[in-house]
């Protein structure tokens, strides 16, 4: 992709996404985060309506009498992007291939959170970190991050989302808003997605394509898969090679929402041909 066509392609994705942030998620994602960072202040003694959660039982207990915690909300957030760039990314049966669903959904986060004036910070990964843009702020720092997504070539072709959460755990120790974006044709991430979302605001936010779900009697057929890259000859016309794949389907999504669900993460799932507008919303007005 030559220079001149980079800057068209990012230029059309400003104007789409950040079209949609000023109109419909600015107010939502404000609402939705706003006021969910909070930073410790200082210990005083209990009053009357305090919450009995905010007690500090060491003060306490030092002290005979009951000391809660202040906590007072930080006024600059920050967002981490960690995007999955492996090549089952590189798949679409409808308009769009899922990187592309990706890149628009990353791109209108990054200018929600613009609007807020905090900061937004980039992760592409496969089997490895592929790329890590510190968090900063500006529109000029977002569209440094769509041209990443747009024009970066991974080293990598697989997917190791437990690495990229590991990583994210070393690299940000203040607690931050991190939305994974993968198509999660994964598994062995769970305890690692556990210790991130202890830490931080986690939401997974799956983009697949209708043509993964399962696959149609099409007889003997050459397939390449992009993660291995090897040519595989499958038999789409036995039944039990199509139930084989729809149970590793399963299986992966089951895994998917067991996680996130377990750890306390959000989920957000979008298919190619969705509109990733109305899922996004309907998530902030669920968690607002």
């Amino acid at each position: 992709m030559d220079t001149k066509e980079l800057l068209k392609k990012v230029r059309k994705i400003e104007i789409k996404t950040r079209r949609l942030s000023d109109h419909v998620f600015g107010g939502e994602y404000h609402s939705t985060f706003k006021g969910r960072g909070m930073t410790f202040s200082e210990v005083r003694q209990y009053q009357f309506g305090d919450d009995v959660r905010s007690i500090d039982w060491n003060v306490t207990a030092r002290y005979n009498e009951p000391f809660v915690k202040v906590f007072e909300e930080e006024r600059e957030l920050t967002m981490m992007l960690l995007v999955d760039v492996s090549a089952s990314e590189m798949f679409g049966t409808q308009e769009q291939f899922k990187k592309d669903v990706i890149t628009e959904i990353a791109a209108t986060l990054a200018f929600s959170a613009t609007q807020n004036n905090d900061k937004i910070g980039l992760m592409l990964f496969t089997d490895q970190i592929e790329l890590y843009i510190p968090p900063k702020k500006g529109r000029l720092h977002v569209l440094r991050i769509i041209r990443e997504l747009l024009e970066f070539k991974p080293a990598g072709k697989k997917t190791d989302i437990a690495n990229a959460l590991k990583y994210l755990s070393n690299v940000m120790k203040k607690k931050a808003i991190v939305f994974v974006l993968s198509d999660f044709l994964a598994d062995d991430y769970r305890h690692t997605l556990k210790i991130a979302a202890n830490r931080h605001d986690v939401t997974g936010i799956r983009v697949y394509d209708e043509g993964e779900e399962s696959i149609p009697n099409l007889g003997l057929v050459q397939m390449y898969d992009e993660e291995t890259g090897r040519y595989v000859t499958v038999n789409t016309g036995s039944k039990s090679v199509r139930n084989a794949y729809a149970e590793y389907y399963r299986e992966r999504l089951d895994y998917f929402q067991q996680s996130f669900s377990q750890s306390g993460a959000g989920v957000i799932s979008n298919r190619t041909d969705e509109s990733y507008v109305k899922k996004l919303l309907g998530y902030f007005k669920r968690r607002a």
